[in-house]
């Protein structure tokens, strides 16, 4: 197995998410907040690393911290799983209540036919279950 490609993820004090490298070599997001400065630089974090994607992979967002998605977060996100590399993700999205959960499908929606393969999950041990599913197993 090759070894994971660096993160290159670094954010200045106040970023309300954090990322880790998966033991897959995809992507663990836990956010604790939208606000501006964290979608900003979520946002470009996230351009970025679509830039060098070159193979399937698999990453986790972790939602539950998060009380509301507020509709610049969903037109950003919706920007973002319009890049043509997202068609290579697989996304396990780990949400708490049903509004997050809404709030995320309309992601979903507002990119059909394109985009990551999101699921959504409210325990991590079924996210991380559909996740080590083989890639060539989308969605």
């Amino acid at each position: 197995m090759t070894q994971p490609k660096p993160l290159n993820w670094t954010a200045p004090p106040g970023i309300g998410y954090s990322v880790a490298r998966r033991a897959d070599g995809g992507m663990q997001l836990t956010f604790t907040d939208l606000s501006d400065a964290t979608l900003k630089h979520w946002q470009d974090f996230a351009l970025e690393h679509l830039f060098t994607v070159d193979q399937r992979t698999r990453n986790l967002y972790d939602l539950r911290q998060v009380a509301d998605i507020s509709e610049k977060a969903i037109n950003m996100a919706v920007e973002v799983n319009n890049d043509p590399a997202t068609r290579n993700l697989r996304v396990a999205v780990l949400v708490a209540n049903e509004e997050t959960r809404q709030r995320v499908r309309d992601i979903a929606a507002l990119t059909p036919g394109a985009g990551a393969a999101i699921k959504l999950f409210s325990n991590i041990d079924e996210a991380e279950a559909w996740l080590s599913r083989p890639l060539d197993q989308l969605p």
